[in-house]
């Protein structure tokens, strides 16, 4: 286990590249319950975790977000145009139907006409990524959306960095842990991420320090705490 250190904040870990936009939809699971659908009005069913179903599709050289959906190494979505979430939003999607209910974490690029609030359409690397078989086109789902995260502005910045030093591995899980004044110009968070490839799990902490007053990143390090092979949502 060796840990990381990056200096300064001139990091960009997007590869941009381009791809053909189709969704498949293969044959929808019947008596399913897709209920749950939000209110766009009420701030909790913004965070509230919901059922539903998710597609795929390859892609595509325009999203309505600016943002490409090879960002993050292709764990992109597309969510409907009228549901809560918002361009760039972080989601944890749960594949329901997989053994082990296997989680992927992916970042909202772009919106579908006439999907609900509770089904999304995932690039392809993330539906496989999830255990589905794409010739399945379609398969239950839950939505989850990350407060915590999207709250914790340093974990996700720490987020893209690990998703970098990783390219082979899946973020799966993530855990603020602690917030450190070292002194009136240092302060410290600690984060903990879950990242997933074939059998192998490991769990990473990392560490970036910033100047508060100015909000410039001073230093970052992340380390290798323990590798394992389950994969259960019992990690935290």
């Amino acid at each position: 286990m060796w840990p990381h250190y990056y200096l300064g904040s001139n990091i960009n870990p997007n590869i941009y590249g381009t791809y053909q936009y189709r969704t498949f939809h293969g044959q929808p699971y019947d008596n399913y319950n897709t209920g749950y659908l939000l209110d766009t009005t009420d701030n909790w069913d913004r965070q509230r975790p919901i059922r539903g179903q998710a597609t795929w599709t390859t892609g595509g050289q325009v999203t309505k977000c600016g943002i490409p959906w090879s960002k993050n190494e292709y764990m992109t979505v597309a969510v409907g145009e009228n549901s809560p979430y918002k361009c760039g939003q972080t989601l944890k999607i749960r594949n329901l139907t997989s053994p082990g209910q296997r989680e992927i974490i992916v970042t909202i690029v772009d919106t579908v006409a006439g999907y609900p609030a509770n089904k999304v359409n995932l690039h392809r690397n993330a539906f496989i990524a999830l255990g589905a078989n794409p010739s399945i086109g379609v398969i239950n789902v839950e939505i989850i959306p990350s407060p915590e995260l999207e709250k914790e502005r340093w974990g996700k910045y720490l987020l893209e960095i690990i998703k970098t030093a990783y390219p082979t591995y899946n973020v799966t899980d993530f855990h603020f842990i602690r917030k450190t004044h070292v002194s009136p110009s240092q302060t410290k968070e600690t984060y903990e991420y879950i990242v997933h490839s074939g059998q192998d799990n490991i769990r990473i902490q990392g560490n970036v320090v910033y100047n508060p007053n100015t909000d410039r990143v001073t230093s970052i390090d992340f380390k290798e705490i323990e590798h394992f092979e389950r994969y259960d949502n019992l990690y935290f």
